[in-house]
């Protein structure tokens, strides 16, 4: 690196960098790009914390006093999904326009709105539907920024350097959806943080009711919120990429754009449905939500088949998107070394026998309590293999997209893609209301074996006419 020029540039004062080419040594800073990955990554953990809220929070309503029926639930937690994917295609355009520090620091601010909404109506049961269904497309702001954040990131990068960088960023911000599951059982327990509002009574079936204070769960994101809106503000700079919307929409006219898309809805898509859902699936089949197995509400409740001891929830949710999230930034290293089109092969070919393994798991056998616990411990270690192997897809595509791309398409094509791939927990939602869970993983498989028939002709084969 030419010190000089980097320091001169860091002196010159100013948002947009000038003579900036990361393959080019001379004039590639280091500096700037590693502060830009960290910074950026801090406040797209929040967003998906943010995104990923509502998640942690839908499947005790009716503890806390709602009484929505199944169905509202699910469509309430694909809402985010529904949200991200149509904000994706807004925040896809932004790097370009808004420059990198603008966009990170005024979208980390948006999501101040869902988590304040959350940490208000949870603490009486007095919200109408349509009100929360708002708060879970509000929600879905922290999943659209991906589509900024990513290909902006992309930009202060060499390729030889982009699959560990997009991974370390794409990876470590996943880990929000994990963060907001794991921390939210011990946040809620906390009367001391409860500075705003009172206590609730959560009513649980099989179980004694507890005092709770549910607003921590989204009050004590807001002052990092805040924090990363200022650290963007103050220490990031952008990179001049010039195009306007027009030119940005010319990737659709390249066929890798919409081979891409269907990759990354099998890994990306997949990760985001799961993690929104897992919470209820796991309550409907094996739970409290199925009244075949529990008769009654609150502690007066009976467990239908004896012996068999509820599994909570909150307990195992948080695991499968820490799993997908920790291989992401884990095996994009491997990535820049051995490519991204072979890892995208072993996570289709992953998925399909994962997915195959869960899907005797999703009828539970009510025969007895040790049929009834077998199934479950085969629901939830088909679910995280999933988990892992959607991670491991989410790593190779993001490698993969570089390669094949010039550097403004791949910009697009990022945030493009994860658009889509952010209607996971819509789909799923939606999925599994409709088809039932047999079916709706049945049709998961068949497109991970399409999936893997693309990988392998178009970027793996030897000879092939786009490999990465």
């Amino acid at each position: 690196m030419d010190t000089t020029r980097a320091t001169d540039r860091e002196r010159s004062g100013g948002e947009w960098l000038s003579d900036w080419d990361p393959e080019d040594a001379a004039s590639w800073d280091s500096g700037i790009a590693w502060r830009t990955l960290w910074v950026t990554t801090f406040c797209l953990t929040l967003a998906f914390v943010a995104w990923f809220l509502p998640s942690a929070i839908i499947p005790k309503l009716n503890a806390l006093g709602y009484t929505f029926t199944k169905d509202q639930l699910y469509w309430m937690a694909a809402m985010p999904g529904v949200a991200a994917g149509l904000l994706r295609l807004v925040w896809m355009v932004l790097p370009p326009m808004l420059g990198t520090r603008k966009m990170v620091a005024l979208s980390t601010l948006l999501l101040i709105a869902s988590t304040l909404g959350w940490g208000v109506r949870v603490q009486q049961p007095t919200a109408p539907y349509w009100e929360l269904m708002v708060l879970a497309f509000l929600a879905g702001i922290g999943g659209g920024v991906f589509s900024g954040f990513m290909p902006s990131t992309s930009y202060f990068f060499p390729k030889r350097l982009q699959g560990t960088a997009l991974g370390l960023q794409a990876g470590l911000g996943n880990l929000g959806v994990s963060l907001v599951q794991l921390l939210t059982p011990y946040l809620i327990a906390i009367g001391a943080l409860a500075v705003f509002g009172g206590s609730q009574t959560m009513t649980t079936a099989g179980r004694a009711d507890r005092e709770v204070f549910f607003q921590n769960a989204a009050f004590v994101w807001i002052p990092l919120m805040v924090i990363g809106a200022v650290l963007a503000w103050l220490t990031l700079r952008s990179v001049p990429i010039k195009a306007n919307i027009r030119q940005q929409f010319d990737i659709f006219s390249n066929p890798d754009t919409w081979y891409m898309t269907l990759l990354y809805i099998m890994t990306f898509g997949t990760f985001a449905g799961l993690s929104a859902q897992f919470g209820l699936l796991m309550s409907n089949l094996y739970g409290s939500g199925n009244a075949a197995i529990v008769s009654g509400t609150g502690a007066s409740a009976t467990v239908l088949v004896p012996g068999y001891v509820l599994p909570d929830p909150v307990a195992y949710v948080f695991l499968g998107p820490l799993i997908g999230a920790v291989a992401r930034f884990a095996f994009s290293p491997l990535t820049d070394r051995m490519g991204g089109a072979v890892w995208s092969l072993v996570s289709g070919i992953g998925l399909v026998a994962s997915i195959a393994y869960t899907i005797p798991a999703l009828t539970p056998d009510l025969s007895s309590a040790q049929a009834l616990q077998g199934g479950f411990d085969r629901f939830l270690w088909g679910m995280l293999a999933i988990f892992l192997f959607s991670g491991i897809g989410n790593a190779s595509t993001f490698k993969q997209m570089p390669m094949i791309f010039e550097k403004r398409q791949a910009g697009g094509v990022i945030g493009w893609t994860a658009a889509v791939a952010a209607f996971g927990p819509f789909f799923f939602g939606v999925g599994v209301t409709t088809f039932g869970p047999v079916a709706f993983y049945a049709i998961g498989i068949a497109w991970a074996v399409m999936c893997i028939g693309i990988t392998w002709v178009r970027y793996a084969r030897p000879g092939a006419p786009k490999p990465g």
